[in-house]
């Protein structure tokens, strides 16, 4: 059975005006569920996990300074949300969410989180709407855990994923692969292991191509026993900000592509759902409902 990680907190309380679409987290739930794509038994209520293992992928001071609202300003800042202890609280039990996935993953070759793909977050720093990193929590809790060895990270979100690119940079048991937009935030990248910035505008056919080249090749290559995958819907053409073509469809057989990879190696993976901003809430809902939708039709 798909296993998902939902929580009420996601849908945190922003102030009037902000861009960042917190509701799509609750509509994306609901629709799932009125589609009958899931029922209630699907989903699971992350919690408050032990704090070893978020610090297992970020500096102790930076989660204390998060946690005590002590950051600096100027960190402060350029993580883009106003801090308060709810978004804090929200923040971990979102990284609560994927490390239980990541259990569901090993027992039924995937599972899910409705949030997460929080990959702006470094080690020192947030930025981006991203205050903990919850995907390389995850992999360094099952590592920690002797559940995993060596991990494959495939970030397909329109942003590059520096804050997981500077965390694993020094560490061989962790690739972290990333496809991007070039010219989109951030504008000074981190190196990951593997960056494919593609230009302004590639549509579906390009893009499909690239990954249809690059997905199993890469598996072959690293041989991962675990992979996360990051399924921003920010790549299709509506995104505000995004720059890049790929139609709804497109974005489909994008995470159709990468989920019957995983599937076809064996491999477990843990899909987290990052960013997405179209105008239109409808659209981005739709959007990461088809990922949940493929991975139904994939896995089960």
């Amino acid at each position: 059975m798909l296993k998902i990680a939902y929580h009420p907190i996601y849908r945190h309380p922003l102030p009037l005006g902000h861009r960042f679409p917190m509701g799509k987290y609750e509509l994306l739930y609901h629709q799932l569920l009125h589609e009958g794509t899931c029922t209630e038994e699907n989903f699971f209520e992350p919690e408050i996990p032990n704090n070893k293992y978020i610090f297992l992928a970020h500096d102790p001071e930076y989660v204390s300074d998060l946690m005590n609202l002590t950051l600096d300003p100027k960190i402060a800042r350029r993580i883009g949300f106003p801090l308060d202890e709810l978004l804090i609280e929200r923040e971990i039990v979102i990284a609560d969410g994927t490390l239980k996935a990541c259990e569901y993953a090993l027992k039924n070759g995937i599972s899910m989180n409705i949030a997460g793909g929080t990959h702006h977050a470094f080690t020192n720093k947030g930025e981006g709407f991203c205050l903990f990193n919850d995907q390389a929590i995850g992999a360094r809790y099952l590592q920690h855990k002797n559940l995993a060895d060596k991990i494959l990270i495939i970030d397909l979100d329109v942003h590059q994923g520096n804050g997981t690119a500077e965390i694993f940079k020094d560490d061989d048991s962790v690739f972290t692969f990333s496809m991007h937009g070039k010219s989109n935030y951030p504008f000074i990248k981190e190196q990951s292991n593997l960056d494919i910035a593609l230009d302004n505008g590639v549509g579906d056919e390009e893009y499909l191509q690239i990954l249809k080249e690059t997905i199993p090749k890469l598996i072959l290559e690293q041989e991962p026993d675990f992979i996360f995958y990051l399924s921003g819907v920010d790549v299709i053409e509506s995104d505000k900000l995004g720059k890049l073509s790929l139609s709804m469809e497109g974005c489909k057989e994008r995470d159709r592509i990468v989920l019957q990879s995983c599937k076809d190696f064996s491999i477990p993976v843990v899909c987290s759902m990052g960013g997405g901003y179209s105008k239109d809430i409808k659209v981005i809902v739709e959007a990461h409902a088809n990922t949940f939708r493929t991975a139904q039709d994939i896995f089960f």
